[in-house]
């Protein structure tokens, strides 16, 4: 594998990286972790703290944590489990609905004018080699 390469990709990582939280911070009402768990929830529907932690590969301590902020913004709300009396699935609520939309669509706003001047091949290549990334990360061992 080429070292220039592997440096240029290096690089250009920590500084996406470092500009999506620096945009988001500026940006967003919702933070970043709420941003993620309330995507969740939305695909997949309402899930248990275990199951979530496991999805998005963080520990169960943050995963409660970060359900209890969005529980007490009224984002989310605890539902019982129908197979398991004692324990409960986090559910978003149309609060929460509407928050991640409207996130979802500043964030739809900002990636079309940044990239307004690229062209739609160029869009689609950038898209298609981040979910690659992504894929492979995800399948990595954490």
């Amino acid at each position: 594998m080429n070292k220039e390469s592997l440096e240029t990709i290096e690089k250009e990582v920590s500084v996406f990286v470092r500009r999506i939280v620096i945009s988001e911070k500026r940006n967003s009402r919702l933070e970043r972790s709420a941003y993620i768990l309330l995507r969740q929830l939305s695909t997949h529907g309402p899930a248990g703290v275990k199951t979530l932690a496991e999805q998005l590969h963080l520990d169960i301590s943050t995963i409660s944590r970060q359900a209890a902020a969005l529980e007490n913004k009224q984002y989310v709300d605890k539902v019982p489990n129908p197979h398991d009396g004692r324990a409960y699935f986090y559910r978003i609520t149309e609060l929460g609905n509407r928050e991640l939309y409207e996130a979802k669509q500043r964030r739809y706003d900002r990636l079309a004018n940044l990239l307004k001047d690229w062209s739609e091949e160029e869009r689609e290549s950038f898209g298609r080699l981040l979910e690659k990334y992504n894929r492979t990360v995800s399948e990595e061992k954490l």
